[in-house]
């Protein structure tokens, strides 16, 4: 009889270490899944950093930064759940530049954004260039139009960023006139970044084009060979798009898109 309670005492504690351990196996797997949860909700955060400036050189006119090449790729990595912020050198309001919001000049996008209130506000909010921490974002994406030329292409902080972005490996994204920030930019062996690079920019040809090759202070095209940096580009006003290692540049308003899918694609 003693045998048999010894029996039955000695299965009770067999299933009841057996429990336990399917217990803290399903515990286990479940931390593992919330784990996975957790790394597959985590967004991507990439900072839009804009020109100030809004005079265009001597002429009297204004200029800014151009709206498809802010707004296509604001929508692209908004709509794939990407957070954004938006700076500038002096925060605020960002400039427009007047010939971007011509009809001519209108897209898919540049009509988003003239009918989304919030996108407009944020446009006209931006952040201090000089309040933002490079380790909070994922990448950076400096939008052109010819304002750049003037002050991001000469801001101290705006260099100091892209040189931090740059040590930490991340991506540095830029389109048609956004290059010129690029211009006193050291990588890391404190050479020119864009040196022995493969890069473009809004070519001499197509500044011609608009007629403003005498206007602004540097050409993109003639700065990015100087620096050393290996220079191509597509037709004028085709999209042509490169990228070299953690550095992506877009020739004009037309690379917009793809210079965002490549940051997007680079990012994660």
């Amino acid at each position: 009889m003693k045998t048999v309670k010894n029996i039955v005492t000695a299965l009770m504690l067999v299933a009841f270490f057996s429990c336990n351990t399917k217990n803290e196996k399903g515990n286990n797997v479940s931390e593992v899944k919330h784990n996975n949860n957790l790394k597959e909700e985590k967004s991507m955060n990439v900072l839009f950093v804009l020109t100030s400036h809004d005079e265009l050189g001597d002429t009297g006119e204004k200029t800014g930064f151009w709206v498809e090449e802010f707004a296509s790729p604001y929508y692209i990595l908004k709509d794939k759940g990407v957070n954004i912020t938006l700076a500038t050198p002096k925060g605020g309001k960002a400039p427009i530049d007047p010939s971007s919001n011509k009809e001519d000049a209108a897209t898919e996008s540049t009509k988003r954004f003239d009918k989304d209130e919030e996108a407009q506000e944020r446009i006209n909010t931006t952040l201090k260039l000089s309040t933002i921490n490079a380790a909070d974002y994922d990448a950076v994406f400096y939008p052109g139009g010819h304002g750049p030329l003037w002050d991001l292409s000469q801001d101290k902080t705006s260099i100091k960023l892209i040189e931090t972005f740059n040590e930490q490996k991340k991506p540095i994204a830029f389109v048609c006139h956004a290059p010129a920030a690029l211009k006193n930019v050291k990588g890391t062996d404190g050479n020119p970044l864009v040196k022995g690079r493969k890069v473009t920019g809004f070519t001499n040809t197509e500044e011609a084009a608009v007629a403003l090759t005498d206007v602004v202070p540097f050409l993109v095209e003639d700065m990015l060979k100087e620096n050393g940096g290996i220079y191509s580009k597509g037709d004028d006003w085709s999209e042509y798009v490169l990228q070299d290692d953690n550095l992506i540049t877009g020739q004009n308003p037309a690379s917009s898109k793809l210079v965002a899918e490549m940051l997007f694609d680079a990012a994660n």
